[in-house]
């Protein structure tokens, strides 16, 4: 939702009316954009790597239904037709980016206690804490605007009705609705610009 709020008034930034497409379209496609790129910004792992472990996953459990244990490093290499040596050097790189369950013991070693992995990205504080300042700020922004531009951006942006839709709750018609739309729009980055956010970049 942060990222998708980001890209939402990145939209507005960018926006040029004399392409001739719609703000919906170019918003919609800027969010998703901001959106995605923020997850493999948070996934460490390459395709290739994500790809390897789901084999690896999925032949461990046909393995286990079949055996009724888990299977063996050298049985699961059979299976997926590689040697034990590079079986290993696969999972080498597979721990490397803690893809191991955490429920996992060491070596297989039931005494000892599971490995600690480090937190998420998103639970460290220091991104709890921009989270907290960016709702502060878009907080700030929304406050600043008149009580139509806010309806404006609620029907809009969280109830996603139409224009039409808008123009019959407002009492206008579907002109004068576009040109609420693009007057708030411009205030809120305004206001926002004027506090350091001119990008989904910012944070």
């Amino acid at each position: 939702m942060q990222a998708g709020t980001l890209g939402l008034f990145d939209a507005v930034t960018k926006y040029r009316p004399e392409k001739q497409v719609a703000f919906r379209s170019y918003a919609q496609h800027r969010i998703k954009g901001a959106m995605l790129d923020s997850l493999r910004e948070l996934d460490w792992a390459s395709r290739d790597l994500r790809r390897r472990h789901r084999r690896i996953e999925a032949v461990a459990r046909q393995l286990a239904t079949i055996l009724n244990r888990y299977p063996t490093d050298a049985e699961i290499a059979e299976r997926m037709g590689m040697c034990v040596e590079r079986w290993q050097h696969m999972m080498a790189d597979i721990r490397q980016v803690a893809l191991i369950s955490a429920s996992e013991t060491r070596g297989g070693q039931d005494d000892l206690p599971a490995r600690e992995l480090p937190a998420r990205p998103e639970t460290r504080p220091d991104a709890i804490c921009a989270r907290s300042q960016l709702r502060t700020l878009l907080n700030g922004a929304l406050r600043t605007l008149s009580p139509r531009y806010r309806q404006m951006i609620a029907l809009y942006y969280l109830k996603h009705l139409t224009m039409r839709e808008i123009a019959s709750v407002l009492g206008v018609n579907e002109s004068r609705v576009s040109q609420i739309h693009k007057a708030a729009l411009e205030k809120l980055s305004a206001s926002l610009g004027a506090a350091g956010i001119r990008s989904s970049r910012a944070f």
